[in-house]
């Protein structure tokens, strides 16, 4: 597979995300999905992927303290949540700084979390998801001298750093992979909750199969939820049962029963496949069942703004958007396991168009 395909594990975003010249100025378990509207009016800078700077290890860092609230899914979906954690462990093992977590077990608990760290003077405090922004404006216009990042949405305040990313042009990516692989034209995608950065994932997925395959049909399917396995496995058996060999999902922990669903059939003799969302999920599930995963760098995009805020350098104000030209989304380097040469290289042609602007991936319906 060509290397413009990878998504390497030690990318990170370029240090320049402070300096564009775009930028602008309960129920809880202590550690230690998904859910982006991008206003025409919001700053914006375009990041990109590179090779990480030398990790900070001077006793500034060691003082500092980081902290994020994952949204319902927990910290252990395997998905979005969990790759936003992994990123401030690696800060953790790189530069001595502090860093901690909480669980937000329903929405009411989104503030409070927010709130804790605030009060307890963390340097840097990370609201995982599109679902946190009401929580992070809140709790940045109270507390003007504290540091807030929010991920998959825009909250416009001079203490808060926002990311976003293109979703929308890596599932176009494994929309090909599923419209060139498919034996049955019928192909699903299960959803969480119908935000829009969710339907970023299932426009671009609609719009790669047909480009490849206009015959296939795709059927849509919202859970309503980013924690319910067995919604996911529900969803997941009835769109398998109408025929489609081949699910996206992009649900967080509810995915998780998409991928259930799909082990159960594999055991009985009955081939499915699952693409995977946010991380190689092939590493959790397996290729008996795994087509392939739509990376989403989440991991990345935490760890290199936190270093910036290490730096001194952190992007106040700024919304950061990372897409396919970033790499910064994309398919893994496993997908050779279960995807042919020839449809991976039908992916990269389909890559460069989008990044050449050839081809315009839509972001809603």
């Amino acid at each position: 597979m060509k290397k413009t395909t990878k998504i390497f594990t030690g990318v990170m975003l370029i240090a320049s995300l402070a300096l564009t010249a775009c930028g602008a100025k309960n129920n809880n378990n202590e550690g230690g999905a998904s859910g982006s509207a991008s206003p025409s009016a919001s700053p914006s800078a375009s990041a990109s992927v590179s090779a990480s700077p030398s990790a900070s290890s001077d006793a500034s860092a060691k003082d500092m303290k980081f902290a994020m609230v994952t949204d319902v899914g927990g910290v252990n979906d395997k998905s979005f949540n969990q790759s936003a954690w992994e990123g401030l462990q690696r800060l953790e093992k790189d530069t001595g700084a502090s860093v901690k977590y909480l669980e937000s077990k329903e929405a009411t608990n989104y503030l409070t979390n927010i709130n804790q760290f605030v009060r307890d003077k963390y340097d840097l405090t990370w609201g995982i998801g599109f679902l946190m922004v009401d929580a992070i404006k809140d709790a940045a216009a109270k507390n003007p001298d504290s540091k807030l990042a929010i991920i998959d949405n825009v909250v416009e305040a001079p203490n808060v750093a926002s990311v976003t990313f293109a979703e929308n042009e890596g599932a176009y990516l494994v929309g090909v992979v599923a419209g060139l692989t498919t034996k049955t034209n019928k192909i699903g995608f299960v959803g969480g909750i119908d935000i829009p950065v969710i339907k970023r994932f299932e426009v671009g997925f609609v719009a790669g199969v047909a480009a490849v395959n206009p015959d296939a049909k795709v059927t849509i399917n919202y859970t309503g939820a980013f924690d319910k396995a067995d919604l996911g496995k529900a969803a997941a058996a009835s769109i398998y049962n109408d025929g489609a060999d081949i699910i996206f999902h992009a649900a967080g922990g509810t995915g998780n029963g998409v991928f259930n669903e799909a082990k159960e059939r594999f055991k009985a003799g009955k081939k499915v496949w699952v693409i995977g969302v946010d991380k190689d999920q092939s590493l959790e599930f397996g290729d008996d069942v795994t087509l392939t995963s739509m990376l989403k760098e989440v991991d990345e995009a935490v760890y290199r703004v936190s270093q910036e805020m290490i730096a001194g350098k952190f992007p106040a104000g700024v919304v950061t958007t990372l897409g396919l030209k970033d790499n910064a989304v994309g398919l893994p380097e496993t997908s050779t396991k279960n995807v042919s040469k020839e449809i991976l290289d039908k992916v990269e042609e389909y890559k460069a168009k989008i990044i050449s602007g050839e081809i315009t991936v839509p972001t809603a319906q």
